[in-house]
């Protein structure tokens, strides 16, 4: 298969899960809140069934809690969890070497807050020479002004700004892909 650049391959991608935490969920307006846990759900599942590396991150878990049960329910038993005190996630012990050792060269983000944390690590992945992808639809931030911020400065740096449904369907590249009926259908 011919490789494109700017098109997301299942072969070559990471998924990174950025702090979905319960208090930070509290901070989320609500309709934002379900449409970002479907997303995210969606591509957790896409990732699962293509063997997709997951990596995931906690900040100061301490005070802001867990990751979101709903998420944690279709993140993959290999997942690596990381707890951090640094916005991005590149200051988590063991994330970059984590990241670096699974030799995927492309980096499918997602969680909160979109300019904050997940903004922070589009920067420095980009910077290590990760192709970086931000699903725009599996991002949120506390108020829908900080989000765009967020996606128009990393869309303005070069960073993929994508959708949750062009990943899974780049993942999968065909209709005849054995697991396109099933992936196509949490779409619905």
């Amino acid at each position: 298969m011919n490789e494109i650049r700017g098109l997301c391959h299942a072969s070559h991608s990471a998924l990174v899960v950025i702090d979905i935490q319960d208090r930070l969920a509290k901070a989320m307006p609500p309709a934002d809140l379900d449409r970002f846990t479907r997303n995210v759900s969606v591509l957790l599942q896409g990732a699962v069934r293509l063997d997709i590396p997951v990596l995931s991150t906690e900040q100061y878990p301490k005070g802001l809690g867990e990751t979101l049960p709903e998420i944690r329910k279709h993140q993959p038993a290999s997942a690596t969890c990381l707890s951090k005190t640094g916005f991005s996630c590149c200051s988590a012990a063991g994330f970059t070497q984590s990241l670096t050792e699974l030799q995927r060269p492309q980096v499918i983000l997602t969680g909160m807050e979109t300019h904050i944390c997940v903004l922070q690590t589009a920067f420095e992945l980009k910077q290590q020479g990760f192709e970086v992808f931000v699903a725009e639809d599996a991002v949120c931030a506390r108020d829908g002004d900080r989000n765009l911020n967020g996606l128009n400065r990393m869309r303005q740096a070069g960073i993929g700004i994508t959708h949750s449904e062009s990943v899974l369907f780049e993942w999968l590249r065909d209709a005849s892909h054995p697991q396109f009926k099933i992936l196509s259908s949490l779409l619905k």
